[in-house]
């Protein structure tokens, strides 16, 4: 299956090709890049760097890509084309390597991506599609747009259908909460507390294994704001919006606590958000928690 949009077609495949490639390039690429942080103040691996350079050369140089963002840049790159006012011109926002801390300890990981028919920052309401790689035993690709939500086996730079219309199962199995216990909000802590007593466990340190594991089995993920950090600790652009698209997409609902994450504001490109997503009824009564 391709996509419709002839240049969403080839981010999505540029994305596919390269995560193969991405996946043998971690090797031996664990370290810290000495006194480098990111945006946002991360410190950035040697892998998060390396995987940057590789998706923004090839991104940028594609036909109809305006813009390429990354978690990794201060600044948007400005390809050629303004996505807010040319047709068939978009921009790119990429987490290159999602869960990168987890390289030390040799778990699973991912890229994320939302291409969008706007200029950046913008709402995630702009998005036409959006999906994510997981590096996990087997390399998959998700890719959401209009029509469907789709998932790949990636080999070789080849992509296999697994599934063509893939749906949040309607029975939530798991659930994963981001953050410091003792850093929760009391509101939030008393619904984590609720949902631990209905639904598994399932958190491994990467938001894209833990949102996969909720797509697959149903259940909520969430990365709450905390007590030290009001705002969250999860980028709109690049993480909340493309994985709200997906789940929404599915069949599922996200939120930042108040509501849909695609409807929030933008204020800067690496502007941070809580991050909530899963099945409906789970989304409303968190959303009831906090209210």
């Amino acid at each position: 299956m391709t996509v419709s949009d002839p240049v969403v077609e080839s981010v999505v495949a540029t994305i596919g090709r390269s995560a193969t490639e991405i996946r043998q390039g971690l090797i031996g690429r664990r370290g810290a890049v000495e006194e480098s942080e990111n945006p946002t103040g991360d410190t950035q691996l040697e892998a998060d760097v390396w995987a940057d350079d590789l998706l923004g050369d090839r991104l940028a140089s594609l036909e109809g890509v305006g813009q390429y963002a990354s978690e990794e840049r201060a600044e948007v790159v400005d390809c050629g084309g303004d996505p807010e006012a040319d047709d068939g011109v978009y921009a790119v926002a990429v987490d290159p390597l999602d869960g990168s801390s987890n390289l030390e300890s040799n778990n699973a990981m991912g890229t994320i991506f939302g291409v969008y028919d706007a200029a950046l920052p913008a709402r995630g309401e702009r998005l036409v599609a959006a999906g994510y790689v997981l590096y996990g035993p087997i390399t998959t690709l998700v890719i959401a747009t209009e029509e469907t939500v789709a998932e790949y086996e990636l080999t070789g730079g080849e992509r296999r259908l697994v599934e063509r219309d893939l749906e949040l199962p309607e029975d939530p199995v798991v659930y994963g909460f981001g953050g410091r216990v003792p850093d929760w909000p009391a509101d939030f802590e008393s619904y984590a507390r609720e949902i631990e007593r209905e639904l598994k466990l399932r958190y491994g340190g990467a938001m894209i294994g833990d949102v996969n594991q909720v797509l697959t089995y149903g259940g909520i993920f969430g990365y709450p704001g905390l007590e030290s950090r009001p705002e969250g600790k999860l980028r709109l652009q690049f993480e909340g919006n493309p994985i709200g698209y997906v789940v929404e997409r599915a069949g599922g609902r996200s939120s930042n606590g108040d509501r849909s994450l695609l409807t929030v504001d933008p204020t800067e490109i690496h502007q941070r958000t809580p991050v909530h997503v899963g099945n409906g009824d789970l989304i409303e009564r968190l959303e009831d928690a906090l209210a």
